[in-house]
């Protein structure tokens, strides 16, 4: 891998992390697109260049992460547990799953999924409005949705505010909770991830990955601005469509329609 791919899948990372269309997913369909070679250095490096996109939400919510907020880091840590323990104990076999066909394919369900509940989705007067109300039952069943997301294509922060959605979060609500659960979430997956590839880095790789890691962080920045006033006025419904459109097309380039 070079620097020109390293901008390139920087900027998919950011753009496409705290989306709802699977970061994963585009990472694995870019580099297919590229001709990356699927490399134990190449996993690895899609795996932490998403600390930069963490680095972002930590910048956007500074406020609210470090200042009284020890109810809500217990929260996250309670939300973190059903994705951390299956994480731990499947870590291997979850690497099997990073295939395109699986991630075209989740990419549609991801999308229909949205779609079907966005269309009977209403937000009521009892809906949760404020990132603080989230009771400790809801972070921990966020957290089993989060967990389904270790499918490729899945997409972590789909998978989360489906499940807020579900739970009872009006659609901001669901959304900042997504972007701060994947504190403790990514920040572990990328330093286990790190630590269990440790050989594969040297001194080229080394400017790769903070390449890689500065462009995650800038184009995350840019997209969790432009993705918090679109959800004050828009719903998920668009994101449904694009999905099945991205997973159909790549079904199509690797010819298994």
């Amino acid at each position: 891998m070079d620097l020109i791919y390293a901008i390139v899948l920087g900027i998919v990372e950011g753009l496409t992390e705290f989306l709802p269309v699977s970061s994963t997913g585009h990472l694995i369909l870019t580099s297919k697109l590229l001709g990356i070679q699927q490399d134990m250095f190449h996993k690895t490096f899609e795996v932490i260049i998403q600390l930069g996109s963490i680095l972002a939400v930590i910048f956007v919510f500074w406020e609210r992460l470090f200042k009284n907020s020890l109810e809500l880091w217990v929260k996250l840590a309670i939300g973190f547990l059903p994705a951390g323990i299956l994480g731990f104990l499947l870590y291997d076999l979850i690497k099997m799953l990073f295939a395109p066909i699986t991630t075209s394919i989740m990419l549609i369900v991801g999308g229909i999924a949205f779609i079907v509940i966005e269309i009977f989705y209403k937000e009521k007067e009892h809906h949760t409005k404020e990132i603080t109300e989230i009771s400790y039952k809801q972070s921990f069943l966020i957290g089993i949705f989060q967990a389904l997301a270790m499918i490729p294509g899945t997409s972590r922060s789909g998978a989360t505010i489906i499940g807020g959605l579900l739970l009872g979060c009006n659609r901001k609500v669901a959304t900042e909770f997504s972007f701060l659960l994947a504190l403790p979430t990514m920040i572990i997956a990328s330093g286990y991830s790190a630590y269990k590839n440790y050989a594969v880095f040297n001194a080229d790789n080394l400017l790769i990955l903070a390449v890689g890691f500065v462009v995650a962080f800038l184009s995350a920045l840019i997209a969790i601005k432009l993705f918090l006033g679109f959800v004050s006025r828009f719903n998920f419904i668009p994101f449904g469509i694009y999905r099945i459109i991205l997973g159909i097309a790549f079904l199509f380039y690797l010819e298994v329609l």
